[in-house]
């Protein structure tokens, strides 16, 4: 990986790990939602779902990193069991998101490690 490559990769990636890791929480505690509030709750957390989603599939199309390509995926899966409130099952799938950010951000870590600038 190039050191260009390598900057905006783990730029990427430390952003979709944040988010995914919020969107995580909010998964969580939708599940403790009463009832009648569930559904509104259940609109917003799609909503950034989806938002999280554009920002993979941009670092995707930026940086062609398989990584990111993955974790739209699993966030894909998660999306769609949101859905249908399976979310405990939705949490997951947003984990295996959040390993697949980790391992790009990984990468551009070596990288970034052997120009000596981290």
């Amino acid at each position: 990986m190039d050191l260009k490559s390598a900057i905006r990769t783990y730029q990427f990636a430390e952003r979709a790990k944040s988010e995914l890791i919020i969107g995580s929480q909010l998964i969580m505690a939708l599940i403790e939602f009463p009832i009648q509030e569930k559904p509104g709750g259940k609109r917003m957390l799609l909503l950034l779902l989806h938002s999280i989603r554009s920002e993979l599939e941009f670092a995707h199309g930026d940086t062609g990193g398989r990584d990111f390509r993955n974790a739209v995926n699993h966030l894909n899966e998660a999306i769609s069991l949101t859905e249908s409130m399976d979310l405990g099952a939705a949490s997951e799938r947003v984990s295996k998101a959040v390993s697949a950010a980790t391992t790009a951000a990984q990468a551009a870590w070596d990288t970034l490690k052997e120009h000596g600038l981290l």
